[in-house]
């Protein structure tokens, strides 16, 4: 159910929750199209992929038209009444291992479990990340429906087995653009896999792979308007089938070339690599 209030200090009227949550606070700023500072952040994102502020930066600098209406959509529901209720921050849930572990193995929990502990992740550290950025919280229903999308990045990996190396991060991307389209997620995408297929040369099916990659995105229901909790106690591959999340069969392949190329999937930015990197 929606609700309009009006806000004296301003002349628009507010949508909120039933609760009073604003949907959009009025003192939220209207994010710009600026694809030159995108553009700029993606080059030095290209010197340094790990720091992932640059990103962030990206997406801001990169609003899409179809943000909002999803927002909406969701957060004024009966299903995200339901979940700010039972979830109203993911963090805490997905970084408690000792209650995910109870779970039975072959579970998402335990398959998320291995592969943040493996990696050396954090729910909480992608928040630090954000948190660089020093932009100012608005306790609104945007700010919420944003958190979800970020703190289910690395669920993203687990449920769709790409790993976080070069190319598995390029497949993410474009699994997310499938799941909530933006131009940023497009440009990390696909300009980063023709990046990664100038800078390798290989014969490694890495376009085949991304666009498989969107693909599946487009096909799996929105995991932001599922409940977290309930996908963490179900089997790994029940989960996938309901999903309609396929075996990442191009990714694998690339794997599979390269290793047969004498090239580590997970160390293509090599040092010796590094020069031309930076030159790009």
């Amino acid at each position: 159910m929606t609700n309009i209030t009006s806000n004296s200090d301003h002349s628009a009227a507010v949508e909120t929750a039933r609760d009073g949550t604003p949907l959009r606070h009025p003192d939220r700023v209207i994010p710009k199209y600026r694809p030159l500072v995108a553009y700029h952040h993606f080059r030095e994102l290209l010197k340094d992929k790990e720091d992932t502020s640059h990103v962030f930066r990206i997406f801001e600098a990169l609003p899409h038209k179809g943000f909002m209406p999803r927002v909406r959509r969701l957060v004024l529901s009966e299903q995200g009444e339901r979940l700010r209720a039972e979830e109203p921050y993911l963090p805490p849930i997905l970084d408690d291992h000792e209650t995910l572990r109870k779970l039975p193995k072959g579970t998402v929990a335990h398959a998320y479990c291995d592969f943040m502990e493996t990696e050396g992740l954090s729910a909480a550290g992608l928040v630090a990340e954000a948190d660089k950025l020093g932009r100012r919280k608005f306790g609104d229903l945007v700010e919420w429906f944003g958190f979800r999308n970020r703190d289910t990045h690395d669920l993203m990996h687990v449920l769709t087995g790409y790993g976080r190396d070069a190319l598995g991060e390029q497949c993410v991307l474009l699994f997310t653009h499938g799941q909530s389209p933006s131009q940023g997620h497009l440009l990390l995408g696909y300009a980063g896999s023709l990046h990664l297929k100038k800078l390798v040369k290989s014969r490694a099916p890495v376009m085949k792979a991304v666009r498989q990659a969107h693909r599946t995105g487009k096909a799996c229901p929105p995991l932001v308007e599922r409940s977290i909790r309930e996908l963490l106690v179900k089997n790994l591959e029940q989960a996938r089938a309901e999903l309609n999340i396929p075996e990442p069969h191009w990714y694998r392949e690339c794997h599979r070339i390269w290793r047969e190329e004498g090239i580590d999937p997970y160390d293509l930015l090599a040092q010796k690599q590094e020069p031309e990197l930076v030159s790009a």
